[in-house]
Formats: C-alpha cells, structure tokens, sequence
C-alpha cells in the first residue's frame, strides 16, 4: 500500500483533551489522559497532500510504555482505524476535514491498560512516524474501570480535590489539621511516575511490574511500601524520637516538597503516620485511584496477632513493657477499587497503610484490605486483614505480674480501640466519621459475633462494671500549653464493706503512638473509703515540670491505679491530656487577585513563660504561592510575646484556594492553620475574555 498520510505536523489537542479527561489542573504542556475514554489528535496533512478517505485509506497506531513494550504484557498495542472506536480495548476512528487539510483521530485506550507514560507512533506500511507521547492514568469517570466512583461529588473530592484535613489529637479532643496534597502542582506526576520505577519489583522485572500496573490493587500495595523507606529507596523515613539531620514531622504542611526533595536527592528525613499517609493519598490521586486520608482514634497495634492488647503492670501498679500498643490515634489512607480477586462483595473502599509498623510478605507495606472484609472479621482476605482488623477492634486486658509469676487480669475493655474513625466530609471541612464503615457498633450483638468470628479461639472478656471500688478521671477546662493546672481522680466504693487500698496517681508525657516518656508528676496516698462513699486526689500539673518531658505532641497520659494486695484486687482509669495550642491569627491585607501581588499577615501569641528560639512561619498554597512553600524566620519571642511575619505572594489562577500556615520554634511545633481564599480574576483577564 502507498503512503496515504503526507505529515507536516501533529496536534494533540491538550487543552480539550485536558478538560474532558479531568487533567486540565496538571497543566498545558502535556497530554495526560484517563484510560477506557477517548482523546482526539490532529494529523495536519502538506499542502497538495490528497484527500484523506476514512474506510478507503488507512494507517496503523502503536502505543508503547516502559522499557520493554511487549503485546504479551499488554504494554504495547498495535491496532487500526475503525467506523468508531470501542470501549473495552485499544481503537481509533478518523475523520478528514477538507477546510483543514487535517485528519482527526479519536484513539481510546483499554480500560484495563496500565496506567504510566506512553508513546504514540504511526506506522504506515512500515514508515514509522512518532506522534508524541501522552500520559495514562486511572479513570474513575469511566464504569468499566477497576476506580470506577458513581458519585461526582465523591470523584472531586477523592480524586481532584488538592487540599484536605487530617485529623490529630485525642478521641475526645479531635483537630483537623490542614494539608496540602498538591497532585497536579508541576512536576508532582513525574515524580509519581518514578516512585513506581524506583520500586524493587519494578527493578527486578520491569516486564512484569509494567503489566502489573493495569492493577489498582497492585500499585496501591507498591505505593504502600515505597511511601516510606525501610526496605527500599523509598520517599520518607520515619523517626518518632530523634529529628536530627532532618525535618521535625510536624512541620510539613503539604506533599510537594517532600516529593521534590525526594526526587532530588533520596529519601526524606523525617515523617509519621499522617505525613505518610498525606503522601500516599497524594501519589494515589495523582494517578487517579480516589483515595482519602483516614483516622484511627485509639489504634491498636498487635504484635502477636491474638487480637488483644495486653498491658502487664507489676504489683506495685508500675507500668512494663510488652510489644502490643494503642496509639492515640492513627493515620492511614483508603482506596477505591474493585476486588475481582475476593468477589463483587469485597469491592470499594480499601484500607493500605504507608506507615512502617509490621512487614507484610518481608516487606514494610500494609494492604490494599477491603473494609467490607475488615467489618465482617474476615481475616482470611487478603491483604493484612488480621492486622487492621486489631487496629479498629482489638479488645484490651491489664493485667498484674504477681511475684509469683502468675498474671491476673484486672481491668479490660472491648470498647477502648477504634473510635471516632475520621476522615474530611465531601465537599466541605466538616469531619465525618467513618466508624460505621469499619465495624458494627460497639456492643452490639453483630460486634461480638465478628469478633468472635475472627477469635473464635481466644476467651472473649467479661463486659460490664464490676460492683467495687471505681475510678474517674476530671480534667480541668482550659489545659493550653504553658500554663499549670490541676487534674483530679474520684474514687468512689460501691461495695457493701468499707476498703482500704494504695491509691496512686500518677502523669506522664506521651507520643501519639502510645509510647510513654518521662514522668510529670505523681503522688500517692493509702486510703479508707467507707462504703458508697467517694475519696478526692488531685495532681496538679506544672509546666516547669512537662515542659520538657512533653514531645510536639502535646499529650500527656494521666493514670489513677488503686492496689488492694490482701485480697489482690486492682482497678485502673486512664485519660489522655490534648494540651491546646496557640492560634495563628491570619489576615489577608487587600484582595487576591491573579498575577498581582497581595500581602497575608500573621500573628502568633507564644503561650509560654520562656522563650521561643529559631522560630519561623511558613505558608503554601495551590495557586497561590506557586507550588512552594515560603518560609520567614524570626527573632526568638519572648513570654507572652508575639511572633509575627508577613509574605508577600502572587496568585496565579482564579477561583477558591487555602493558605496554609505553619508555626515551628524550638519549644512549639506543629502549630497549623489555614485561611480561605477567593482569587478574583484581574482586570486584563476580563477585559480580553469579554
């Protein structure tokens, strides 16, 4: 066949193309695209070339990816013109414009072909014409993909919303803190892209992990090991004590950077579970998996897989070490997908965790797990069901070493793990709790039957109070950071005898994993508490004493222990102190309008009774500061003083943005907070678009 199609040039059309695959947010320099939908390219034909007739005269199309395109892995496609194209493989149509000289093609891609960076050749019996490159994603606007999401409002919020809420703190104290995801800042998909060349599996056999990449599944789990770096050249490492020769975790405010400085120079120093997650949700909306950012309030963390947090004290009440914990809370993330390898009953929203805790097949990965999976106890589905399954339905026993060897349990709770499971409402900055979505209610008859599904071997606590001495832990109103105050234990006897026991109260500082630090006070007193009546210790709690014990976290983990050794009876009541943090007062100076430069003001009053040395603001915005975060460095701030900073920025796109805002000084980290902004287009714009 001769040549039917004399080239001059090619048009990918990337700003309709961007618009109708929802990329239009990653730029205009490149064709990216989502796939099982179609894209049109422009073939601008010479002058005097002769008419193009579709059906009469033809081409092929060839669509390679990765190092090794082969039709077996389905990363190389080669296919012809068509009346129109398909919906359930590679195609192409055509169509000659005369007034144009032109030739348009409509090429849709399979909604099973792996996601990543393709070339596109025109092969014409055997002169072969390159046609540019374009980049495929995940499409969760197209119902035959594996990400397919019905609901619009879900799609913007999982996939194309770029600013989010984590939820921190305590289950009875619950902040959001504000993050900027930043998927379709520039360079951010690049980097997204490389994260999965990077990954052993992919080192070993690109072959396969390309063709591997048609899976959500697949990449989720990839991701999930490569966030972090433990057993690989992963994006971050995480440290939950010492920060030296990096980044303190509570100072990020967004995804880019750390990204950016990963591709630059290696792993990241230093993150935790909320940044770890932050960053998988970001890579994961990149690609076009939806994925929100999910937290566990009282995060079991089982290290013997019997579904029980055991916490061993001595006799003397003193606290010993053991391999299981409760966080306070705990940050993962949620993807969405189809499980085709578990059944149509196990698809929508899975649970992977970036956060290395345990190794999963050798590695430090956690997931994909369906949540389906997870509320109904079925811990055979893969994957690391067992594991997350203790995280939101542990049950927890204490129990006393006696000096004899023997262990005797005296308190426990089928109620204390897994609350207030949290995530950012759609659409709005609202918190909406997704514990529902994770397990039956607390207590419930379906509660016990899953659990007891899921250990049928392990003796199942007795519920309800015992008649006797109770405990209750009241804390004062207005705990901030800096200032003393005072906590108080109730000790009430419900027997019908009058008891007399070791009542010990005791503080000490606590992380955000459940791992205790230094003490910041006790005191202890043997008491007579007649019966139905109530005895009154308090604990007052001194800043010169937690100031120092205390980690960026702001908790302290207040105990109250009662100890009868005659009879061998103890009772225990626990609370976990959120000290509140100063606010950052925000003012934007004048309006936001595009390309000009306009001014936001910050104020922040140090709470201490010392100073705050090497303290600075930082602040980023999408579409406001350029993808970057800015950063101002003050004077040391004096007690009760304030430390203030100014930046001026320029934004360069129109609509609803947020600024956020981060505090950090020596003695006062992970101070967020965030402002709205409507960027007005400027006069010009207007004037040309009118």
């Amino acid at each position: 066949m001769s040549q039917v199609v004399d080239i001059e040039r090619y048009d990918l059309d990337i700003k309709r193309n961007s618009s109708s695959h929802h990329t239009e947010q990653c730029g205009k320099e490149r064709l990216i695209v989502r796939r099982g939908q179609p894209f049109n390219i422009t073939l601008h034909l010479k002058p005097g070339s002769k008419e193009f007739k579709p059906g009469e005269e033809s081409f092929t199309l060839i669509v390679e990816t990765g190092p090794l395109p082969r039709k077996e892995s389905d990363t190389k496609a080669t296919f012809g013109l068509s009346d129109s194209t398909a919906d359930n493989e590679w195609s192409a149509s055509a169509s000659y414009d005369s007034s144009g000289n032109s030739v348009s093609v409509s090429i849709s891609s399979s909604p099973n072909a792996p996601i990543g960076l393709y070339s596109l050749t025109l092969d014409q019996d055997g002169q072969k014409t390159s046609s540019g490159q374009f980049t495929l994603l995940f499409n969760p606007w197209c119902t035959r993909d594996a990400v397919y999401m019905r609901s619009e409002t879900k799609r913007q919020e999982y996939v194309l919303a770029q600013y989010g809420l984590i939820y921190m703190g305590a289950a009875k104290r619950i902040k959001g803190k504000p993050w900027n995801f930043g998927q379709f800042e520039p360079g951010i998909l690049d980097i997204c892209l490389k994260i999965l060349d990077n990954n052993p599996k992919f080192i070993s056999d690109a072959d396969k992990d390309c063709c591997a990449r048609r899976n959500p599944i697949y990449v989720t789990r990839v991701l999930s090991a490569m966030i972090n770096s433990n057993n690989d050249r992963g994006v971050l490492v995480g440290s939950w004590q010492d920060y030296t020769g990096g980044v303190h975790p509570g100072k990020w405010i967004g995804s880019g950077d750390i990204l950016h400085q990963w591709t630059e120079s290696g792993p990241v120093r230093f993150g935790q579970c909320w940044v770890f997650a932050a960053l998988a949700c970001t890579v994961s909306r990149a690609l076009g998996i939806p994925c929100r950012v999910v937290t566990n309030f009282g995060s079991a963390h089982d290290t013997d897989a019997n579904l029980i947090i055991e916490n061993l004290y001595d006799e003397d009440g003193e606290r010993m070490s053991n391999g299981d914990s409760i966080w306070n809370f705990h940050v993962w993330v949620d993807s969405w997908m189809t499980r085709p390898d578990l059944g149509t009953d196990f698809d929508g929203w899975q649970t992977s965790d970036p956060t290395p805790q345990e190794t999963s097949d050798g590695v430090f990965c956690c997931g994909p797990c369906s949540l389906k999976a997870i509320r109904e106890g079925e811990l055979t589905k893969k994957y690391d069901a067992p594991f997350i399954f203790a995280e939101v339905n542990a049950d927890v026993v204490d129990l006393v070493r006696l000096s004899s060897g023997k262990f005797v349990q005296f308190s426990g709770s089928t109620k204390s793990v897994g609350q207030y499971i949290s995530t950012k409402a759609v659409g709005s900055d609202d918190r909406h709790d997704i514990t529902h979505q994770y397990k039956y209610s607390e207590g419930s008859n379906e509660e016990r039957r899953v659990y007891e599904k899921a250990q049928h071997h392990n003796k199942l606590l007795q519920r309800g109070e015992e008649q006797g001495l109770h405990i209750k832990i009241k804390l004062a109103d207005n705990m901030i950071v800096g200032s003393d105050f005072e906590v108080h234990a109730i000790l009430t006897n419900n027997c019908v005898d009058a008891r007399i026991c070791t009542f010990l109260f005791s503080a000490k500082a606590v992380g955000y994993n459940g791992k205790l630090g230094d003490s910041c006070g006790f005191t202890s007193d043997k008491v007579e508490v007649p019966s139905g009546e109530e005895r009154r210790m308090s604990l007052r709690l001194e800043y010169e004493r937690y100031g120092s014990a205390i980690t960026s976290d702001r908790l302290i983990q207040v105990s109250a222990i009662t100890i009868d050794k005659q009879i061998t009876n103890y009772h225990k009541a626990e609370k976990t102190i959120v000290l509140d943090e100063p606010e950052i007062h925000i003012k934007l100076l004048g309006e936001a309008t595009v390309r000009q430069n306009v001014t936001a003001s910050l104020t922040l009053l140090n709470p201490l009774p010392e100073h705050l040395q090497d303290c600075s603001f930082t602040v980023e915005g999408v579409g406001l500061t350029e993808g970057k975060p800015l950063t101002a460095r003050i004077e040391a701030v004096g007690p009760k003083q304030e430390a203030k900073a100014s930046f001026e920025f320029s934004p360069t796109s129109a609509g609803p943005c947020v600024l956020l805002v981060n505090f950090d000084s020596d003695k006062l980290k992970n101070i967020m907070s965030s402002i709205n902004v409507v960027v007005k287009e400027s006069a010009s714009t207007e004037a040309n678009t009118v």
